[in-house]
């Protein structure tokens, strides 16, 4: 078997230590690329509960509101699995694209799935958006050391979380503002949903434009 075919194009054969590492534009390009996936996904699973039983009031209890937040904390762990397994195949940064063109398409359409009132779809709208939740977390020890090397990349790992760290206040800071100031003049049944997805989407998009800069 031919090594050179069994190493995949654009990984880097160097070793590059923290120090530098964290120096590089790729480093900041990758902050912020899993800054904004990790800002969507917290903003959403913050209002979860609240959210799903204003829409469908009436309709969704407490309880199964509970049940809600439990299937999408098992597809942030799924997400993991599925796409990190993905991305060998069709790489990280379009993984990363996959992740930030299909949450635009979904934050913007979920609105539309509330106001018909179709619980199916809107479960499974936020499903994949918690698949890539956690995706995003378990795909980028897989870019780092393609960009960066073995050598230091859980160093380089453990900075680059301060993105989670960052991602933890404004996701929440984004849904909490999204609760506090809830208006809808024409459907008020949206209200829980409008602002948040816009955030969120906003997010996708800015990701989306970053992660053309990062190395495939």
């Amino acid at each position: 078997m031919d090594p050179a075919r069994e190493t995949a194009p654009l990984v880097t054969q160097a070793q590059v230590a923290v120090d530098v590492a964290w120096r590089t534009p790729q480093f900041w390009l990758l902050w912020v690329v899993l800054c904004m996936n990790v800002t969507a996904g917290i903003a959403v699973l913050s209002q979860a509960s609240p959210m799903i039983q204003e829409i469908f009031s009436g309709r969704v209890s407490a309880e199964i509101a509970a049940s809600f937040v439990g299937l999408l904390s098992l597809f942030n762990m799924v997400g993991r699995f599925f796409w990190a397994s993905t991305s060998d195949y069709i790489g990280r940064r379009n993984t990363y694209f996959v992740f930030f063109a299909l949450g635009i398409l979904l934050y913007s359409t979920v609105p539309s799935i509330g106001y018909a009132g179709s619980i199916p779809l809107f479960v499974a709208a936020f499903v994949i958006i918690l698949s890539m939740y956690g995706g995003g977390f378990a795909t980028i020890p897989a870019y780092l050391r393609d960009v960066f090397g073995t050598m230091h990349v859980g160093a380089i790992h453990g900075r680059l979380l301060t993105a989670w760290s960052a991602a933890g206040v404004l996701g929440r800071c984004s849904s909490t503002t999204s609760a506090n100031t809830r208006s809808s003049a024409v459907y008020p049944r949206l209200r829980p949903i409008r602002s948040p997805c816009t955030s969120c989407a906003a997010c996708s998009l800015s990701g989306s434009f970053v992660i053309f800069a990062c190395v495939p």
